[in-house]
């Protein structure tokens, strides 16, 4: 697989590359990303391997991300129309302003006003609502993105950071008012954070959004850098913590595997989320391009099934009630039959009937 081996994003014709160059580390004005000369430098070998999917947000670096990707892309029109730029709105960059950030049609319209004039672009290819705000009515957060959509200022809209109850509701009424949908739920997913397998990622397959995960490295966790003896690990917000002993587990296995394909164990973590049938495009968070190219690399790796069983396993989250429930739920209906390859545990005897006792 290549960078150009495009895929197209959930029910909709737009075709994005299979891993996206993030643009949360675009910008040292947090002092944790790349200044401005290597993140253009980024963006040019990431666009000159066959890339065409960058991930930003109106926050990011305090604006200056959207900044770097308008002089590098957005103010070239040969480089703008092979690209395709997603940002987000919702975070607030005016504190003390309670219109200049949520999912009010004020916010929206301000927040993409503003990018548009970083990207120095007169459009955006997917927008994302970054947050959920929970003191909007979903109703005109859609209705503003339709709008924005009907303008012509943004071609597809996507959703982060909500609960698949909300997303279905807001979708679904999109679609029988004939609003502009989701196409896109961008969520965080590595074999360290699987928790959205029990309900968002089967809502995004019924409800035809296509995911783009992020930190699928769990802040670097699943790179192999920290060792069983130096269990202190930190996220991209600098949170130290200590690695459990299920986490420690897990990175042990992807070393193992990694060894058997002479590959990093960044290119393993990263080829597991890539071989998920759910996922569409990886969002890559990296600060120097030989990160970029050992992330890229992840392209190369080919799991057998057995190797991604042996991750499954290991990786495999506590049961939830919908799990749990769901395991159930399969035997109550089909006890002791296969149904699509998955055969169901029999009930147990005090629940079986008798064929015509009563």
């Amino acid at each position: 697989m290549q960078l150009d081996a495009f895929k197209t994003l959930g029910r909709s014709g737009l075709k994005v590359s299979p891993l996206c160059l993030g643009g949360m580390t675009l910008g040292d004005d947090w002092n944790w990303g790349a200044d401005a000369a290597t993140a253009a430098q980024l963006i040019q070998q990431y666009t000159d391997l066959g890339g065409n999917f960058i991930d930003t947000a109106n926050i990011y670096t305090n604006g200056h991300s959207e900044k770097i990707i308008g002089d590098t892309i957005g103010r070239y029109s040969s480089k703008r129309n092979r690209t395709v730029i997603g940002t987000k709105c919702s975070a607030n960059t005016l504190p003390g302003n309670p219109n200049a950030g949520g999912g009010s049609t004020q916010s929206i319209l301000y927040n993409v006003h503003e990018s548009l004039r970083r990207l120095q672009t007169d459009y955006i290819d997917l927008l994302w609502i970054h947050q959920w705000d929970w003191n909007t009515p979903f109703e005109e957060t859609m209705r503003a993105l339709h709008h924005l959509v009907t303008s012509g200022k943004v071609r597809y809209i996507g959703v982060s950071y909500a609960p698949a109850w909300k997303i279905a509701q807001a979708q679904t009424t999109a679609l029988l008012k004939d609003w502009t949908p989701f196409i896109g739920l961008q969520i965080e997913y590595s074999l360290l954070e699987r928790s959205i397998e029990d309900e968002l990622i089967p809502m995004a397959a019924e409800l035809g959004l296509g995911i783009t995960p992020w930190s699928p490295l769990k802040g670097g966790i699943l790179s192999g850098k920290y060792q069983p003896g130096n269990q202190t690990g930190d996220s991209r917000m600098g949170n130290a913590y200590q690695l459990s002993e299920k986490e420690l587990n897990v990175v042990e296995k992807v070393k193992e595997i990694a060894q058997r394909h002479n590959a990093t164990p960044a290119a393993i973590a990263l080829a597991w989320v890539l071989q998920k049938q759910s996922t569409t495009s990886i969002i890559l968070g990296v600060r120097t391009p030989a990160q970029l190219a050992q992330n890229i690399a992840a392209l190369e790796v080919t799991l057998t099934q057995q190797e991604m069983n042996e991750l499954d396993t290991i990786s495999t989250p506590p049961p939830t009630f919908v799990t749990n429930y769901k395991e159930y739920s399969r035997s109550f209906v089909h006890g002791g039959i296969e149904i699509n390859g998955l055969k169901a545990a029999p009930l147990p005897a005090f629940q079986q009937m008798t064929p015509g006792k009563y």
